[in-house]
């Protein structure tokens, strides 16, 4: 903005004088935030470690290389497993995330005062708490192995896909679904008619997308007893077998890139 100077000509700031004062006392206030968090990091930490990692981690690796291919042989119904845990997982939160989503909705919920506050806290309750801790919940409960990984996806996934869902169901054309209310459809033909074909393209891609992050999540359940890859790596670690542990990530990353290939693929058909 042009500031008078004292010979009467216009001089361009970016900002005036009480804006500066700001920017500059903000800028202060995040280096004395960032110095105090800073001081309690390091105080909590033992830099000798720290120091010394690049030694471990360069020993490790050497232990860990070549990997121990033979192993493989017993990583194949735990990787199936893993896929089972994700794919299952993801099915059951997709029929439990759309009632929640339509009842979320502020255009399809039968009630903005009581229903529609009730499935916003089971879309924020679920997404809050990690598959991890859901996982050690379960165990806690029904015992440890797949069946535990499996629920703990699928309520870790209600709230993501819930809100995904009931976002694009706040965004659909409303003219379509008044030309079928004024026909004399009911309110389930009309949701059938007027609303889910618009949400069926964010419905698939969503579905997809979470199945490519569930993958990821569910290969690290077994480190908690819930079944999977998890379960071997867990296993190898426990008793220093660097060489199996190196060919268990090497199957997890293949695991990983392919299911990224495949919603990358299904994904582009569907948009």
């Amino acid at each position: 903005m042009p500031v008078k100077h004292q010979n009467g000509t216009d001089i361009w700031r970016r900002r005036t004088t009480k804006q500066s004062v700001a920017h500059s006392a903000m800028w202060l206030t995040g280096l004395a935030i960032f110095a105090v968090c800073w001081q309690q990091i390091s105080n909590a930490t033992t830099w000798f470690f720290v120091w010394d990692a690049p030694r471990i981690a360069s020993d490790i690796w050497t232990r860990a290389t070549p990997p121990r291919w033979e192993y493989i042989s017993q990583l194949g119904r735990p990787i199936w497993d893993t896929l089972n845990i994700a794919t299952l997982g993801t099915l059951i939160s997709l029929c439990l995330a759309v009632p929640v989503a339509f009842l979320a909705a502020s255009n399809t919920t039968p009630s903005r005062l009581f229903i529609r506050p009730i499935a916003l806290l089971i879309i924020v309750a679920t997404r809050s708490i990690n598959s991890l801790i859901w996982a050690l919940l379960l165990i806690a409960i029904i015992g440890p192995g797949v069946f535990a990984g499996v629920i703990a996806i699928a309520i870790r996934s209600i709230g993501f896909c819930a809100k995904l869902l009931y976002e694009a169901i706040e965004e659909i054309d409303a003219v379509q679904v008044e030309a079928i209310t004024a026909t004399g459809a009911s309110r389930w033909q009309v949701m059938a008619y007027g609303i889910v074909p618009q949400i069926m393209p964010a419905f698939a891609g969503i579905a997809v997308f979470r199945w490519d992050i569930n993958i990821r999540e569910s290969t690290v359940l077994g480190l908690v007893g819930a079944g999977g890859i998890g379960l071997q790596l867990s296993s190898s670690l426990n008793v220093l077998a660097w060489p199996q542990v190196s060919l268990i990530l090497l199957v997890i990353l293949v695991a990983v890139v392919i299911s990224e290939w495949v919603s990358a693929k299904v994904r582009g058909a569907i948009i």
